[in-house]
């Protein structure tokens, strides 16, 4: 039952509970409760809105290869720790292979991404290098985790 019920909130946020209990088969009351034990057990995280980047004028999409001088402990921590405060940086991921960290970069276009890269992503702590990839086109990108 909270699997269907994880379903129905990941594609459907601002369902109400009434409603999410007649999809799953439950009353109000129950679907209520379940829904907030898996609020305080930490499956669910939050709710959010999908923005448009069209919208917003946010379609210039790069991928980052970032490779560090330091991947000690105390560096990674502190890289990511200062990556984090970068809000043109939608993903950050960190890569076990040829190199250290894979971002992903959203920008207005090719000259505000040159901005962002070279006044903030390229003066991050211990970045050695880096190699852009830019996207042309999105074809799939999920919005939540699916089950």
């Amino acid at each position: 039952m909270d699997h269907r019920i994880l379903s129905v909130l990941a594609t459907d946020g601002r369902i109400s509970m009434t409603a999410l209990g007649k999809t799953v088969g439950l009353s109000k009351t129950p679907v209520t409760a379940r829904v907030k034990r898996l609020e305080a057990m930490g499956v669910i995280t939050g709710y959010r809105a999908e923005l448009s980047p069209k919208k917003l004028g946010l379609e210039h999409v790069a991928f980052l290869e970032v490779r560090l001088s330091d991947t000690r402990e105390a560096s990674l921590r502190g890289f990511n720790r200062a990556v984090r405060l970068i809000p043109e940086v939608e993903a950050c991921h960190m890569i076990a292979g040829g190199f250290d960290y894979l971002l992903k970069v959203r920008t207005r276009d090719i000259n505000d991404y040159r901005r962002v890269l070279g006044e903030q992503i390229s003066q991050l702590p211990h970045v050695a290098s880096t190699s852009t990839y830019v996207s042309m086109e999105t074809v799939l990108e999920a919005g939540g985790l699916t089950l």
